[in-house]
């Protein structure tokens, strides 16, 4: 095993990465931005060193400054985290390069699934339904709407770099089109510098599953299924597992179909294979994710398994140390992303010192988060606040505790979306499971995340 790991990231996620490495004796160091001097990550790390700037550019992607923070405090390891660097393919050849384990996939598997068309065409090879999506480079409108014509609405428009609900525009006729492909694209060169698009079929009322995989050089195996229909604007917001009104043998199919990838690909360590499951039961894949997702300790929460000290185990070579038999689901279990946003203000992120935080406790919760009284969220990064997570023994009782840590938490001084999470737990068509990718769920806050059969 490492001796030291760089966390190459900051707020809950490197907490979480941290606190792994902490129960197998490893060493940490953290990379900080002059913005983050006094986040928790910082203040948990047996070492810290400023990489850059508030600005993401110049320090958490700033691959030169993190590389020499790792040499610096003499790690043998990097784990990216979530964001950032954590699919950048380049980044991962650079550890390679200079002696470092990088925690995740290999360079070359990074890259081949970057391309979210590319990666479609490698899950048709694999066997994996897959959607009608565009057959040339929608460099130009006008290409984009001749492969409309040929697809047909509704559809999306997505970026072929994407992820993170980035870059992606539901196109409902073809006189939107224009607008939304200037929309998107400028989108897509913001967040991932380069401003490719395709087109994909839209499947209507269907909701968003995902499967977790581990894999090393011998071993493939899947954590079962998480739904992540609960969105706002193409962005997770509360997460379940098991899936809800999923047969079981429809769990099987994803999950299999998770697998029969894994293995197409050579995927080694940690990763999420997504997928559109439409209400005939017919399911699509869409994207394959090349790194540790947000929402694992749902999967965490049912199984029991680790997921970042698996992604640490592989990536020093010692495997997963498990077999497919021995990974059980039980329970039930729901995640709520806190996040620092304003309703009032089209959803903006927001920034300040917290003034008041009390987190949520008693049975079946966890929280991983960053927050404490004092600590002043900047509005340089993604505003995720804390992660919730409640098991409960079925999924009655796990959207009874979600429902109860959501009215026991409190966050004053920056404004938060505690009030939706409660009123979204609350709706009739959740508390059913009976959800999809289609409608607002919680009346007073429309546009914010998908509902309901």
């Amino acid at each position: 095993m490492f001796s030291k790991v760089l966390v190459a990231n900051r707020g809950e996620i490197a907490v979480r990465v941290m606190r792994a490495c902490s129960e197998l004796g490893i060493s940490t160091a953290a990379v900080y931005s002059e913005t983050d001097r006094e986040c928790l990550h910082t203040q948990m790390a047996g070492e810290a060193v400023c990489v850059g700037p508030g600005s993401p550019t110049e320090s958490y992607l700033n691959v030169p400054n993190i590389i020499s923070a790792a040499l610096k405090v003499g790690a043998d390891a990097i784990h990216p985290g979530v964001g950032f660097l954590s699919e950048n393919a380049f980044f991962a050849e650079i550890c390679h390069q200079y002696g470092i384990a990088y925690v995740g996939p290999s360079p070359e598997v990074i890259a081949a699934v970057a391309d979210k068309s590319l990666a479609i065409e490698f899950a048709r090879e694999a066997g994996l339904p897959t959607l009608e999506t565009s057959n040339r480079e929608l460099l130009d409108v006008q290409t984009a709407k001749s492969e409309l014509q040929r697809i047909g609405c509704p559809a999306m428009l997505k970026a072929k770099a994407g992820g993170g609900g980035r870059g992606l525009r539901r196109v409902q006729t073809p006189a939107e089109l224009p607008e939304l492909f200037v929309r998107a694209q400028a989108e897509a060169r913001g967040s991932f510098s380069i401003g490719d698009l395709y087109l994909e079929r839209l499947v209507t009322g269907a909701r968003h599953v995902e499967v977790q995989i581990l894999a090393d050089e011998a071993v493939q195996l899947h954590l079962w299924e998480r739904d992540c229909s609960v969105q706002r604007r193409h962005q997770k917001v509360i997460e379940e597992s098991p899936a809800p009104g999923l047969s079981s043998e429809l769990r099987g199919k994803l999950a299999q179909a998770a697998v029969d990838l894994t293995r197409y690909l050579n995927y080694t360590n940690a990763g999420t294979v997504e997928f559109l499951v439409g209400d005939d039961g017919d399911f699509y894949f869409i994207e394959i994710n090349s790194r540790l997702q947000v929402e694992h300790p749902v999967t965490e929460a049912i199984t029991g398994v680790d997921i970042v000290k698996k992604q640490l185990a592989i990536a020093a070579g010692e495997g997963i140390g498990m077999t497919q038999g021995e990974i059980t689901s039980t329970g039930h279990a729901i995640e709520c992303r806190v996040l620092a946003e304003d309703a009032s203000r089209d959803w903006q992120p927001a920034s300040g010192v917290i003034t008041k935080f009390v987190a949520p406790g008693g049975p079946g919760i966890r929280i991983d988060t960053h927050a404490y009284d004092g600590y002043n969220v900047p509005p340089n990064y993604d505003s995720l606040l804390a992660k919730i997570t409640c098991w409960g023994r079925d999924r009655p009782e796990a959207v009874a505790r979600a429902s109860r840590a959501i009215a026991e938490c409190e966050i004053e001084g920056v404004t938060n979306n505690l009030a939706y999470l409660e009123e979204a737990l609350s709706d009739p068509a959740f508390v059913r499971g009976q959800y999809h990718l289609d409608k607002s769920l919680g009346a007073s806050q429309p546009d914010t995340a998908l509902v309901a059969v």
